[in-house]
């Protein structure tokens, strides 16, 4: 079978009113909305001749990119090859991978890894100099590189954004911290801008030939997630508002492992620890992954997630454990000091305790629709990085192909983008966008965002978290709607606002995608329709009508 192509119209195009006279007009070649791996990799693709802004939603450091602990996936071992890479991302995605993407993806991931060294990533080396490789769930071979241990990705993006500070003393960029992209600006069908606001400023109209968006995951859609406070699906909500298409919404990763101290902050615990030989036992010690897979502990991470959710509710107690107890010491030290570092100040010794952990939210495996160069269904918007779908994942990402296909198709929009503004020799004024509408919510009606927030995140972990049905996905749909009446029909003036609206309008289109898709396929779980259907192996594709 073919699902059909859904649709969903927001109750509003633009999330704010604006007057093009009365707003500042800033003028740009190439605008890039993001700050991870996949936004400063378009940057630095891009032609220096062209002018170019890269807009972050926090400071440079703060992405999911920097908090990547495992590594970067890749065939470096003369004992693997890419066929290998190839089959285990492919088995991994259930049926729903792009197959001529992944191998693009894998083909080139050595180049990728080797420039990231050459861009002075200091990968954790062998005693023969040869950059260091583990063993992830679902890999067939050791193909994951690491640095600091597991802090893969601070590493990463400390490198890369020496380079991008590089080109902006060099007048050849600039990069807009602290700031908040309210929405993408559309004219004639096409992508002309976005318009941003910081707090110094407000609201600004930056007119690009070209935008990339790169703005990272929605983990924030659920009470347990290993994100950031900042992955509140803003690049999704605002792509989906301007007209583009969204594919696979329905599909979050749920990672396995996040470190649960009841009243804590949630941190991360990464793959790489069952990689090196750690074990998962419930709370009487028991190793129970044997009862689940063959694979045991390197289980794809959506086979593992459900199976520690079974356990907890076996034995009725709220997380599973990581038992590192039976490895050296040394190797401990070596591979997880900052997860080690975590521990200890919750007055967990890894050496000797064990650590507490259950599933939470992860990476946004749905998003915005790209081709293989990242170019999306709107012309002039390009895309990179979790904000997108682009085939490689299909209906489960394999562990530590996320910073690969960052790079990959950072790589691609950025030079898409960078070709298309320089073939436009043309100066460009700004068309005559306006976004008016009457005051239908008294001002003096006051709404408690946080409160509203902490409902949204308890209902999607109950109803559309790792295991789903109709009825609570139906549940969902109708309390999302009756919330979204009455918080879109607002306009607000600070990030919490438009975070809340951002974060409504992508839980409806996971929701209206979850329930469509009547079936069990990678992370997506239906306890009423627990086998796969080889007939719905298509995506799902949602579109609005209101990209004007």
């Amino acid at each position: 079978m073919s699902f059909p192509q859904l649709q969903f119209t927001p109750h509003r195009r633009y999330l704010t009113r604006f007057d093009p006279k009365r707003v500042p007009h800033m003028f740009t070649d190439v605008l890039i909305i993001g700050g991870g791996i996949a936004g400063i990799r378009a940057a630095l693709e891009i032609d220096p001749q062209l002018q170019t802004v890269v807009v972050t939603k926090d400071s440079l450091g703060l992405s999911n990119s920097v908090y990547a602990q495992g590594g970067i996936a890749g065939v470096l071992d003369p004992l693997d090859d890419f066929a290998n890479h190839v089959s285990d991302t492919i088995s991994a995605g259930k049926g729903l991978c792009d197959d001529e993407v992944v191998r693009m993806v894998v083909e080139e991931a050595p180049i990728r890894i080797r420039e990231l060294a050459q861009l002075g990533t200091q990968f954790d080396t062998t005693q023969s100099g040869d950059i260091a490789l583990t063993q992830e769930g679902g890999h067939s071979h050791a193909r994951v590189a690491h640095a600091l241990g597991d802090a893969t990705g601070k590493e990463i993006m400390r490198a890369m954004h020496l380079q991008v500070r590089r080109r902006e003393e060099q007048k050849h960029l600039q990069v807009w911290e602290k700031t908040y992209t309210i929405d993408l600006l559309t004219h004639a069908g096409v992508c002309r801008g976005a318009i941003v606001w910081n707090p110094n400023h407000g609201k600004t109209f930056v007119w690009a030939k070209q935008t990339i968006l790169a703005t990272g995951g929605a983990g924030q859609l659920y009470r347990e997630t290993t994100n950031p406070a900042i992955a509140t699906g803003d690049g999704h909500a605002i792509a989906f508002r301007a007209g583009a298409e969204m594919r696979d919404m329905e599909l979050m990763q749920f990672h396995p492992t996040v470190l649960y101290i009841a009243g804590g902050s949630r941190h991360l615990i990464s793959e790489a620890v069952r990689g090196e030989g750690a074990h998962l036992v419930d709370c009487n010690g028991y190793r129970f992954m044997q009862d689940y897979d063959p694979q045991m502990e390197l289980a794809p991470r959506d086979i593992v997630s459900r199976s520690i959710t079974a356990q907890m509710e076996k034995t009725d107690h709220p997380c599973a454990y990581l038992d590192l107890t039976h490895l050296p010491a040394a190797l401990i030290d070596e591979r997880f000091p900052h997860i080690g570092q975590v521990c200890l100040k919750f007055g967990i010794d890894i050496h000797r305790d064990r650590i507490p952990v259950r599933p939470g939210a992860h990476y946004m495996i749905g998003g915005v629709t790209v081709d293989a160069t990242g170019k999306t269904t709107l012309p002039g918007l390009w895309a990179a990085g979790e904000v997108t779908s682009s085939g490689l994942h299909g209906a489960n990402r394999l562990g530590s192909n996320s910073l690969l296909e960052g790079l990959v198709f950072g790589l691609r929009a950025g030079r898409g983008a960078s070709q298309a503004a320089s073939d436009q020799r043309d100066s460009f004024a700004a068309p005559p966008v306006l976004s008016e509408w009457a005051d239908v919510v008294p001002h003096e009606d006051n709404l408690n965002l946080v409160d509203v927030q902490n409902a949204l995140i308890s209902l999607m972990w109950r109803k559309a978290g790792i295991t789903r049905d109709e009825a609570g996905l139906k549940e969902a749909t109708n309390q999302l709607a009756f919330w979204d009446r009455y918080v879109s029909l607002r306009e607000f003036t600070s990030p919490s606002g438009w975070e809340l609206q951002n974060l409504l309008l992508v839980a409806q289109l996971l929701t209206i995608s979850a329930r469509k898709r009547t079936e069990s396929r990678g992370v997506h779980f239906r306890s009423d329709f627990q086998e796969t259907n080889p007939e719905m192996a298509e995506h799902i594709r949602i579109m609005t009508s209101c990209g004007e």
